[in-house]
C-alpha cells in the first residue's frame, strides 16, 4: 500500500495523456509541466513516456521531457560552500542545486516558444557534473515536460520554481518501491554494495524523500506509479 504524506493530496489525473493531448488544441505557444516524485519514484521514466506518447498522437517534437539534474552544481562550485564535506556528501539535497540558473532556464524555454531552439543541461555521471547543451527544445514544441525532486518544494531556494510550469503533477510512488529501485540503481551506477547504497540512502537520499513527500499538497494533480 502506498504510505502518502499527511497533508491532503490534490484529484487523481488518471489519463495523463488524453488531457494533455486535448489541453494543446487551445494552450499558449508553450504548455509547461513540472513533475516531482521522491528519488527512485520513476518520474524520469513516466515524463518520457508520456512525452513520447502525446507525439505519437500528434507530431514529431510536439513534447519534450527534460530533467532538473543539470542544475547540480558543480564539484568545483561545491568545494567553495562553507562546509566542503558536507556540500559533497549532501549532494542532491535541495541545497545543492543552482536555482537561479533554472529559473532563468525555464524562463527562456517560455521566451523561445514558436522563436528559437533552446538548450537544456544533462548530468553525467561518469564525469560527475552537469553538461551543458545535452538536449535541444525545438522552437516548434507545445509541451515540455520537466521532471525532478524538488520542482514543488518551498523552500532553500526553490520557492518561485513552480510559479513557471501551467501545471504542476506529483508522481506518489510507495516509499519501500522507491529505495529499493534506488538502491540498485546506486549498486549499477557507482559500482557500490548494497550496504554502502543504504548508507548513502540512510544519510542523503532518505531525508531528499522525506522532503520531496511533503510537498505533495502544492501539486495541481497527483498520479499513481
Amino acid at each position: 500500500m502506498t504510505t502518502h504524506p499527511t497533508h491532503t493530496l490534490p484529484p487523481l489525473l488518471e489519463q495523463p495523456v488524453q488531457q494533455l493531448v486535448a489541453r494543446l488544441e487551445s494552450a499558449p505557444p508553450r504548455w509547461m509541466i513540472g513533475l516531482a516524485g521522491m528519488p527512485g519514484s520513476g518520474k524520469t521514466t513516466l515524463a518520457a513516456r508520456v512525452a513520447e506518447a502525446v507525439n505519437d498522437r500528434t507530431a514529431a517534437n510536439t513534447a519534450v521531457a527534460l530533467g532538473m539534474d543539470g542544475f547540480h552544481f558543480t564539484r568545483a562550485e561545491l568545494r567553495q560552500f562553507p562546509n566542503v564535506a558536507e556540500a559533497f556528501a549532501r549532494r542532491g539535497a535541495p541545497w545543492t542545486f543552482d536555482t537561479a540558473a533554472l529559473q532563468q532556464r525555464l524562463q527562456q524555454l517560455r521566451a523561445s516558444a514558436g522563436r528559437v531552439d533552446s538548450s537544456w543541461p544533462g548530468f553525467e555521471h561518469a564525469v560527475g557534473d552537469p553538461v551543458e547543451g545535452a538536449y535541444t527544445v525545438p522552437a516548434s514544441t507545445r509541451l515540455v515536460i520537466v521532471e525532478g525532486l524538488y520542482l514543488l518544494h518551498h523552500a532553500d531556494g526553490w520557492e518561485a520554481i513552480s510559479q513557471f510550469f501551467d501545471e504542476r503533477w506529483y508522481l506518489d510512488t510507495p516509499l519501500e518501491t522507491a529505495l529499493e529501485r534506488l538502491a540498485l540503481r546506486h549498486m549499477q551506477v557507482w559500482g557500490i554494495t548494497r550496504a554502502a547504497a543504504e548508507h548513502r540512502i540512510a544519510t542523503s537520499d532518505g531525508l531528499n524523500a522525506e522532503l520531496v513527500r511533503g510537498s505533495a499538497r502544492f501539486a495541481d494533480w497527483w498520479l499513481v506509479s
